[in-house]
């Protein structure tokens, strides 16, 4: 005989979309951040600085959402901009965690590739990764802004972040809020950029 679920489907999902309606709300008080941040970027990002991105599991899904989107376009037609998502080379990675751990993943990361004038933007649910955390310490090291998107605060990362914006919820719930907090910087760096930046060819690009 199959037990009844304790609470009934349809009631978990409502349950579920209220979640989400409170952490958005919490997204609505962060655009000031969020339009700052996009402000600085279009700066940093067409005189010569990039972004590094990174995250674990969905977050590094929406990591590299991120970059894909500054890379490729969001909305206007544009210049490429120079996004990397730390996770996405999987043989380095892998090499990285195998030879020093995967604590260092990110670090070395950083180490390599960050310089003064570009931005970390770290990506956690808990805010606790220490991945993560190490990757901060080593940007720090190399003279690289940081800034978190985060669950609910106080939490370690968005303490020793340069920036953070965090949202409440439970896992699922901050990874939607923080999709919806990709495209809304996405959409502020397009807004702040330059007149005249157009794509390199010239061509519009399909929808």
């Amino acid at each position: 005989m199959r037990r009844a679920p304790s609470v009934a489907p349809h009631r978990q999902l409502h349950q579920h979309v209220d979640r989400l309606a409170e952490s958005l709300d919490g997204l609505r008080a962060a655009t000031p951040v969020l339009v700052r941040w996009g402000a600085e970027l279009a700066v940093r990002l067409t005189t010569g600085s990039r972004l590094l991105a990174c995250g674990n599991g969905g977050s590094a899904a929406e990591a590299q959402h991120l970059t894909a989107e500054l890379v490729g376009r969001f909305r206007a037609d544009r210049v490429p901009l120079s996004a990397i998502a730390l996770h996405a080379d999987t043989s380095s990675v892998t090499a990285i965690a195998n030879d020093y751990g995967y604590d260092e993943v990110f670090a070395r990361q950083v180490h390599a590739h960050g310089r003064p004038g570009d931005v970390l933007v770290l990506l956690s649910t808990s805010g606790r990764s220490p991945n993560l955390l190490c990757a901060v310490e080593a940007a720090r090291t190399v003279g690289t802004t940081t800034w978190a998107l985060t669950g609910a605060a106080p939490n370690p990362l968005a303490a020793v972040c340069d920036d953070a914006v965090y949202l409440s919820g439970d896992g699922a719930t901050v990874q939607e809020t923080h999709l919806a907090a990709v495209h809304m910087l996405c959409r502020a760096v397009e807004a702040a950029l330059p007149a005249g930046l157009d794509a390199p060819t010239g061509r519009a690009a399909a929808s």
